[in-house]
C-alpha cells in the first residue's frame, strides 16, 4: 500500500541555505568548467612547448569566456561628444605621392643603368642590344603604366537634363572632334537693330577690393527676367520684316562652347518656313552657372549636399546676380536706351527690376542675337560689362565697342555656409587676351555654330531637340512629335499628378 513519508528538512537558524554537505560530496574540491571544454588529454606535459599560439588554449578551460553573464560599467553618456575621424579628401599630388615616388625612383635607376652603360667597354653589337632592351623597357612602362592608376576614383554615369522618348527620332549625330575642325571666318561686324532698357554706371570702388580689404556680398531683391527666344515681343515683331535665324546670347554661346561642356544640356530647334528659332526649355536648369564642370576632380557629391553639381550652380548664379547689382551705383544716375524694357509691365515697380538692358544685333551668319548688358563704365555710351558665358566673352566680333569684360572672385564666408559670401577682388580682360588663356579658338566657334545652323536648315518644318550626351562627347538632334515641351502638354501632366494625389488620399 502506497504511503508518504516525509522528507527530513534540514533547519539553518544562523542563515540561509543547506546545514551540510551531502556524504557523496563531502571531500569532492570544486572546480569550475564548462560544457565545451575538449576532454582529450589526461595531462599534457608539453603544452608550454606548442610553437603555435593557435593551439595553445586548445584544452584550457572555457569558463566565463562568454559575455552574456559579464558586467560592463555604464557611464553617463550625454555630454559625451563623437570627434569627427572622416578622411579629408586629399588633392592630387597627396594621393599620387606613392606613383611620383615609385616614377623619381624609375628614372634614377634608368639614369644610372645608362651611366654603368656607357662606361662599359662593350662591342659594338652588344652596346647596340642594351640600347635596344632599355629602350623597349622605356616603351612597355609607358604602356603598362595606366595599370597601375588603381586608387583614381571612377566618374559616376551623369544624367541626361532631359528624357529622351521612344518615340523621338535622331535626325543628326556630331561627335566633338569633328567638331573642333571647323573653321568659319567670314562673320563681319554686328549691327545694331535695337536697344532697350536702362543701365546703371558702374563703380570703379570695386577694383580696389583685394583679399586684406574684402567686402561682404550682399543680397539684391532685383527681378531678372530670362525669357527665351520666342517670347520676346520685340523678336518676334523683328521676324516679321528681318533675319532668318533668331537666338539669344546665352543659347548661342552654349552652342559656340559645346565642346568644352561636360554635363548635358539641351536646346529646341523650331523650323518654320525658312526661319529658325533657337529656345530654351521651360523650367529647365539652362540659365544655371556650372562649377568646376572641366575640372579634374568634378564635384561627386549627390543629394541634399550643398557641394552637390546643381546646388553649387544655384549657388554660383546666385553670387552672379547678386555681385552685377552690387558693384553698380544703385538709385543714381541711369543710361537709358531709346526704347524701355520690353519685359517690364506697366504695374511693375521699376526699381525692383534688375539693371540691364537689350541689345537685338544682326550677324552676317545671318543670324539675329537678342544681347545682354547690365552696366556702364564712366561716360561711355556703349554698354561694356558683358553678363556671358567666358566663351562670350572672348568673341571679339559679339560687341562692337573694347569691351573688357569683369572676372570677379568670391568666396564663401565659412566653407560649410553657402549663403554668405565675400568679394576678394576684380580683374578685367580683353576678349582676344582671355581666349588665348583659355585656348579658344574663335573661328572654330564660328565654325561650329554655322555647322549646326546648316544642317538644322536641312530639315523639314517642325520641332526638334539638340541634346548633349550626358557620358560622351557626342550632340544629337531629335525630331519631336507635335506638343512636346508645350504649355498644353504641362497642364496635362499637371492635372494628371493631382488626380493621382487625389486617388492616394
Amino acid at each position: 500500500m502506497a504511503k508518504f513519508v516525509t522528507p527530513v528538512i534540514q533547519d539553518n537558524p544562523s542563515g540561509w541555505g543547506p546545514c551540510a554537505v551531502p556524504e557523496q560530496f563531502r571531500d569532492m574540491p570544486y572546480q569550475p568548467f564548462s560544457k565545451g571544454d575538449r576532454l582529450g588529454k589526461v595531462a599534457d606535459w608539453t603544452g608550454a612547448t606548442y610553437q603555435d599560439k593557435r593551439y595553445t588554449n586548445k584544452y584550457s578551460s572555457q569558463f566565463g569566456g562568454g559575455s552574456q553573464y559579464a558586467y560592463f560599467h555604464e557611464e553617463d553618456e550625454t555630454s559625451f561628444q563623437l570627434v569627427d575621424t572622416a578622411r579629408t579628401q586629399k588633392t592630387a599630388y597627396q594621393r599620387n605621392r606613392m606613383r611620383f615616388a615609385q616614377r623619381n625612383l624609375r628614372r634614377d635607376k634608368d639614369r644610372r643603368n645608362m651611366l654603368q652603360f656607357s662606361m662599359q667597354t662593350l662591342p659594338k653589337s652588344a652596346k647596340q642590344k642594351e640600347r635596344d632592351r632599355l629602350r623597349l623597357q622605356k616603351k612597355f612602362q609607358k604602356q603598362f603604366g595606366v595599370r597601375q592608376k588603381w586608387d583614381q576614383k571612377s566618374q559616376k554615369p551623369r544624367d541626361s537634363s532631359v528624357e529622351v522618348r521612344s518615340d523621338w527620332e535622331v535626325k543628326e549625330e556630331m561627335d566633338f572632334p569633328r567638331l573642333m575642325k571647323m573653321r568659319y571666318l567670314e562673320v563681319s561686324e554686328p549691327q545694331d537693330i535695337e536697344c532697350c532698357g536702362a543701365l546703371e554706371y558702374y563703380d570703379k570702388a570695386f577694383d580696389r577690393i583685394t583679399t586684406r580689404n574684402e567686402k561682404l556680398l550682399r543680397s539684391i531683391k532685383r527681378i531678372f527676367h530670362t525669357v527665351t527666344t520666342t517670347d520676346d515681343p520685340v523678336i518676334r515683331k523683328l521676324a516679321k520684316t528681318q533675319g532668318n535665324v533668331f537666338a539669344t546670347d546665352a543659347i548661342l554661346a552654349t552652342l559656340m562652347s559645346c565642346t568644352r561642356s561636360v554635363y548635358s544640356w539641351d536646346i529646341i530647334v523650331q523650323r518654320v518656313g525658312s526661319k529658325l528659332f533657337f529656345d530654351k526649355r521651360d523650367n529647365s536648369d539652362f540659365d544655371l552657372l556650372t562649377v568646376s564642370e572641366t575640372a579634374n576632380e568634378p564635384p561627386q557629391e549627390e543629394g541634399n549636399s550643398f557641394n552637390s553639381p546643381r546646388n553649387l550652380a544655384m549657388e554660383a548664379t546666385y553670387i552672379n546676380h547678386n555681385f552685377s547689382q552690387q558693384c553698380l551705383r544703385m538709385g543714381k544716375e541711369k543710361y537709358k536706351f531709346p526704347n524701355p524694357n520690353p519685359f517690364v509691365e506697366d504695374d511693375m515697380d521699376k526699381n525692383e527690376v534688375a539693371s540691364v538692358a537689350y541689345r537685338y544685333v544682326n550677324f552676317s551668319l545671318p543670324a539675329l542675337v537678342r544681347m545682354q548688358d547690365v552696366g556702364v563704365v564712366s561716360q561711355r555710351r556703349k554698354p561694356n560689362l558683358s553678363f556671358c558665358f567666358p566663351c562670350w566673352w572672348s568673341s571679339g566680333g559679339w560687341n562692337s565697342s573694347p569691351a573688357a569684360p569683369v572676372s570677379r572672385y568670391v568666396s564663401r564666408y565659412h566653407v560649410k555656409d553657402s549663403a554668405r559670401h565675400v568679394i576678394l577682388g576684380t580683374q578685367q580682360f580683353k576678349p582676344n587676351e582671355f581666349a588665348s588663356q583659355i585656348n579658344l579658338s574663335i573661328e572654330n566657334a564660328w565654325g561650329i555654330l554655322r555647322c549646326v545652323i546648316d544642317i538644322c536648315m536641312k530639315l523639314d518644318e517642325g520641332k526638334y531637340l539638340i541634346l548633349k550626351d550626358p557620358n560622351k562627347q557626342v550632340i544629337r538632334i531629335y525630331s519631336l512629335p507635335d506638343g512636346t515641351f508645350s504649355s498644353d502638354e504641362d497642364e496635362e501632366d499637371e492635372e494628371e499628378e493631382e488626380e493621382e494625389e487625389e486617388e492616394e488620399s
